[in-house]
């Protein structure tokens, strides 16, 4: 399989996570144009990877198979290039899109055991597993807090860098506990509290930034990691 197929298998898989995948979202996502989403998928339907349900795009069974495989080579990529190589979170995904083509599964079977079997990726992301399983990704978006509640971090849902540079200059990082100072009305911005330090964060990004679903009310107790 090409590596430009994989890539799609991987955004079909990632769309279906968080709703449905249609072929406009492909290309929006993919940044191509439509005739050439229509060309691929005509490919992976071909090789019975996707259905067409509804005009729609879903992953047959060898499909997801395949694109769970993808994801989890792309995400061990990203531990080892934090964690071994020392890179910034926010710089790893692109580096990881190269990488997840080129892990044979004897090297991908290495370098889980040299990281010891993480469950996230960087960014909180769950690894799937080699048998194929994959943890549901847990919280809810920190915009859903109340004024007074605090929880940790547990995922990014969003791979831009340039949030994530930002996300880092705040040191917000998942498990960092974050408390909610203030909700202003209106779906104005959140005031939220770091460690010792508070910044306003707008309900856009607070939407993209994942917390535990049992958070603590606050209780005298300040925010920190």
């Amino acid at each position: 399989m090409t590596e430009t197929l994989e890539e799609y298998l991987e955004t079909i898989y990632k769309l279906t996570e968080r709703g449905e995948a249609r072929p406009a979202r492909i290309a929006e996502t993919l940044g191509v144009s439509s005739p050439t989403v229509t060309a691929a998928l005509k490919r992976l339907k071909a090789q019975g990877l996707i259905t067409r349900p509804g005009g729609g795009v879903a992953l047959t069974g060898s499909g997801r198979n395949l694109a769970l495989n993808i994801i989890r080579r792309h995400r061990l990529a990203e531990r080892l290039l934090v964690d071994v190589l020392g890179m910034a979170w926010e710089d790893v995904h692109e580096e990881a899109c190269r990488l997840e083509h080129a892990l044979s599964p004897k090297v991908q079977e290495a370098l889980e055991a040299h990281l010891g079997s993480p469950g996230e990726c960087p960014h909180g992301h769950p690894i799937p597993a080699a048998d194929g399983t994959v943890a549901a990704a847990e919280g809810a978006p920190l915009c859903d807090l109340e004024s007074g509640h605090e929880a940790a971090i547990t995922r990014v849902d969003d791979e831009d860098e340039g949030l994530l540079k930002y996300l880092a200059s705040l040191g917000m990082f998942p498990g960092t506990t974050v408390k909610v100072c203030d909700v202003a009305p209106f779906k104005g911005p959140l005031m939220v509290q770091v460690g010792s330090a508070r910044y306003a964060l707008g309900r856009d990004i607070a939407g993209k930034i994942f917390v535990g679903e049992h958070s603590l009310a606050a209780s005298g107790r300040a925010g920190g990691r």
